[in-house]
């Protein structure tokens, strides 16, 4: 990095070259960071965060004639649009305290309303009048029996809100064993690409902050003043221009 001072302003120009050098000298670093953060991200994932398993049950929205106090209703298969606005209905009915609470002593679950609430999802297949409700929680025999509690307990209270409205069971919850989270390789290549993200920023701030002179080529790039003479590493032995005077030295030194 040069510093220039012109019109009593002060700028900086960065030679990306030389930091590609230094990055690229040290790359044993960013690949010793990059493996360690992957060994953490891998660590965290296994032994820190406990697994959450999911179960669905699929129920079938009733689009029939129904009322709502003395207002009358009658959606047909064709109005896409109602049934989806039906099925976001049956929805807010099945996150309310009052179901919940049926749910909770039909199934006979250890949890709060709100901890359960926290726990479904539901949304319409492919925008049809099939509503899926998913439960994930840290037990897969958990999450099947409330899925199969909703399947039972929402039908129950819809049709005492709306007259005339019903669901059936298109599909039952099972038990899956098979984890939903945490991902094990997205935390393991996420601390990868982090560790050597965080390398290559700290290499390259090195680099920066760095003002020694290491050779010629440096005075002559940088600040374009001519080398008048050099120091030469007398026990350097890779140059060989002065490999005579290292193995004289070596000898003398084992005398």
């Amino acid at each position: 990095m040069e510093r220039k001072e012109k019109n009593s302003r002060t700028y900086y120009v960065v030679d990306f070259v030389h930091l590609v050098k230094a990055i690229w000298h040290r790359a044993w670093v960013v690949v010793l960071v990059s493996i360690l953060a992957a060994a953490i991200g891998f660590s965290y994932a296994t032994f820190m965060i406990e697994p959450t398993y999911s179960s669905s049950v699929m129920l079938y929205v009733n689009n029939g004639a129904f009322n709502v106090g003395d207002i009358g209703f009658s959606i047909s298969s064709s109005e896409i649009t109602a049934a989806q606005s039906l099925t976001k209905t049956y929805i807010i009915m099945l996150q309310n305290r009052t179901t919940l609470e049926r749910l909770i002593e039909e199934t006979g679950v250890d949890y709060s309303w709100k901890e359960i609430n926290s726990m479904i999802s539901a949304g319409a297949v492919n925008d049809t009048e099939v509503l899926r409700i998913t439960v994930t929680c840290n037990d897969p025999f958990e999450a099947e029996l409330l899925a199969n509690g909703i399947a039972k307990v929402l039908p129950q209270r819809i049709s005492e809100v709306i007259e005339g409205a019903s669901m059936e069971v298109v599909d039952s919850a099972v038990a899956v064993n098979q984890k939903v989270a945490p991902n094990i390789t997205e935390y393991t290549a996420g601390g990868f690409l982090l560790g050597a993200l965080l390398s290559v920023a700290v290499l390259a701030l090195f680099a920066l902050l760095d003002n020694t002179i290491h050779d010629e080529d440096y005075i002559i790039d940088t600040y374009d003043y001519p080398v008048l003479a050099k120091v030469p590493d007398l026990l350097d032995e890779s140059d060989r221009k002065y490999s005579y005077y290292y193995k004289h030295y070596k000898k003398s030194s084992t005398k």
